[in-house]
């Protein structure tokens, strides 16, 4: 109760002022039939063990992060009903979530963060457990009101800035489960739909259970990346070169007119002209990867020299580097500003330019 009061809290900005003091609990001692119109009996959840079953053997057979949400958020659709999900991941600082992947929304989204314990998603992340608001128009409307009357007496400055979401605009029923692997908190697996009362606790189980699947395979897909098909190369360097400021690159293969990449070293920030593209560590390994293209036309890599490349900035505890190549293989792919990664193998990516790049460090 009081993780679900604090979702709606945080969705209307008011974390700090509406909250759970105490809650009264009471005994059921008789229940009387009052004659009325009867609601029609719901057949909803008579197959869903088999659909569980199902989307279980799905995600089993993944052996990489990418194909795994990919073919989660699928199964969802198909085999559960559910339109709209977003699967997250926690950072290495254990302060944000970062979406890796979406289905159902005329924009991913991919790329989008929620602090812990704001909003549904981030609650559910920091309380660690499940959250279901199954009539979010009521509640919300509820708090609205609250929000309006600090307004009105002089007490706004207690209030916070409402948190856009990248989902639905006028979500009626949420949901986000935290998903687990041998205790740490890797994600969280968010569903949301326009109709009320569409997740039952029978949903909530089934995707409880669902996500105590899906954690260990997360870890799974993690070390597989981490172990390529043969070794690394001995001329494949690992250690930082320094950058120069501005550089013009070509290969053969681009054509067109030169696309601008501006890195911003303090965020990891990259642009493709003015366009926004990726920051943070995801940020960071591209940049890397295009020095690396600028000096030597180099277009393989693997995960495991870029975990031990310092220019990537990994933090010092353990990051899902696995989670940030598949966060910025769709990015690029979103982007189309001629450069993309794909993966080439295990543990392998390889990165295709199909224009001339000019790299610019702005910190240079």
């Amino acid at each position: 109760m009081k993780a679900r009061l604090s979702g709606i809290a945080s969705h209307s900005g008011m974390s700090g002022v509406f909250r759970l003091q105490g809650a009264d609990l009471y005994e059921v001692e008789r229940v009387e039939h009052v004659p009325k119109l009867d609601l029609p009996v719901t057949t909803r959840g008579s197959g869903l063990l088999a659909a569980l079953r199902r989307c279980s053997q799905q995600i089993a057979h993944c052996t990489d992060l990418g194909t795994l949400v990919h073919t989660l958020l699928e199964s969802l659709e198909q085999e559960l009903g559910i339109r709209h999900s977003m699967m997250l991941m926690v950072d290495a600082a254990g302060e944000r979530l970062y979406t890796v992947a979406s289905r159902g929304y005329p924009a991913s989204g991919v790329g989008s963060e929620v602090p812990i314990g704001r909003g549904v998603i981030g609650v559910a992340a920091r309380e660690r457990t499940p959250v279901r608001i199954s009539h979010l128009t009521a509640e919300y409307t509820y708090s609205q009101a609250v929000r309006e009357s600090l307004a009105r007496t002089g007490h706004a400055d207690a209030l916070e800035t409402a948190i856009p979401w990248p989902g639905l605009r006028e979500p009626h029923s949420q949901m986000a489960v935290p998903v687990f692997a041998s205790g740490e908190l890797p994600g969280v697996l968010f569903v949301e739909s326009p109709q009320t009362l569409r997740f039952s606790y029978d949903d909530e189980d089934a995707l409880v259970a669902l996500a105590g699947q899906l954690g260990p395979l997360i870890r799974q897909c993690q070390l597989h990346a981490e172990a390529p098909d043969d070794p690394v190369s001995p001329g494949q360097r690992t250690e930082a070169e320094p950058p120069r400021a501005s550089q013009a690159v070509s290969e053969p293969s681009a054509s067109g007119s030169p696309l601008l990449v501006r890195y911003y070293p303090v965020d990891g920030s990259v642009f493709f002209g003015v366009d926004y593209v990726i920051k943070g560590v995801a940020g960071s390994i591209l940049w890397t990867l295009l020095q690396e293209y600028a000096s030597s036309g180099r277009c393989d890599f693997t995960n495991r020299e870029l975990r031990l490349d310092p220019r990537v900035r990994l933090p010092d505890v353990c990051d899902n580097l696995e989670a940030r190549l598949v966060l910025l293989r769709q990015r690029l792919a979103e982007r189309d500003g001629g450069v993309t990664l794909e993966k080439s193998g295990r543990g392998r990516l390889r990165l295709r330019v199909s224009r001339p790049l000019t790299l610019q460090d702005m910190n240079a």
